[in-house]
């Protein structure tokens, strides 16, 4: 598909306040090697995150672990707090130089870092504010309790979690309410069926990490290049614009550091796959 004038043409969702395009932008990969310290130029990655929106993209998501802090402050940088994007990160991850993703939900860490988010955001209020993954040293409803609080205080203005089970979003949903659920799913993966089919029985947002992940689109490379070269398309364009199909609930938001590839991702929502063609893509891990 053609990179010129790229657009988002994905439909919308309503995440508490705000309307947004279901396709988002995914800030991961705009840090170092290994999501750990800055990237080679930071100029680059910041002309990536504007160029996101300038393309239509009004929903980015990050978290205070990546980098850590380098992408927030990146995107506080890049586009500040504007009113027509929403900016979702999240806490209750550790990070060491090692590369290593150490959960603790700690309120009192919670709390810390949702004062450092802000800063980094250059906002007053952060739009969504996720717990980023159950730790097992700390007890659920306390950290969940904890994202409750300050939504109450004014800190944030909508929850969500990530990584969960079905049993645990439904322990959240008892203390929050809780806007949106983000854990891996993709073609190949769809571990969280169970969670996704909650999601779209109560119009949750449901966000899809690692949307188009290249091992897992291997696994069905065959059908998705058929696929991709009906449509003149790519096959992680295909990927993309399959999981829109999927649930009018999902929010992918998919990674780059390449503007390049930035738009390509952009495109898929312009990509319209017969229902044939979901169909067989449906199929192919069930």
């Amino acid at each position: 598909m053609s990179s010129n004038s790229i657009t988002n043409e994905s439909d919308t969702f309503e995440i508490g306040d705000s309307t947004v395009h279901r396709l988002g932008f995914g800030a991961m990969r705009i840090t170092g090697e290994d999501i750990i310290g800055s990237p080679e130029d930071e100029e680059t990655a910041r002309e990536v995150i504007q160029h996101a929106v300038d393309c239509g993209v009004d929903l980015i998501d990050t978290a205070d672990s990546y980098g850590p802090a380098v992408s927030e402050r990146l995107i506080g940088e890049a586009i500040g707090d504007p009113d027509d994007v929403l900016v979702a990160t999240k806490a209750g991850l550790l990070r060491n130089s090692e590369g290593d993703w150490i959960a603790h939900g700690d309120p009192d860490y919670i709390r810390n870092q949702v004062l450092t988010s802000l800063d980094r955001l250059r906002t007053d209020t952060i739009d969504l504010y996720q717990f980023h993954r159950p730790d097992g040293d700390t007890d659920f409803e306390d950290s969940v309790a904890t994202f409750a609080e300050l939504k109450d205080e004014g800190f944030v203005d909508g929850v969500g979690v990530s990584n969960v089970s079905a049993e645990l979003l439904d322990q959240a949903r008892e203390q929050v309410e809780v806007e949106t659920v983000q854990n891996r799913y993709n073609l190949n993966d769809r571990g969280s069926r169970e969670v996704l089919e909650i999601c779209d029985d109560e119009g949750i947002g449901f966000i899809p990490w690692a949307p188009i992940n290249g091992d897992d689109l291997a696994e069905h490379g065959d059908l998705l290049d058929e696929i991709a070269d009906d449509h003149d398309a790519t096959r992680r364009q295909v990927a993309l614009a399959w999981l829109l199909e999927r649930s009018d609930v999902m929010l992918p938001i998919p990674g780059t550091s390449d503007t390049e590839h930035l738009e390509s991702n952009v495109a898929a929502s312009q990509l319209a796959l017969r229902e044939e063609d979901v169909q067989r893509l449906t199929n192919a891990a069930e």
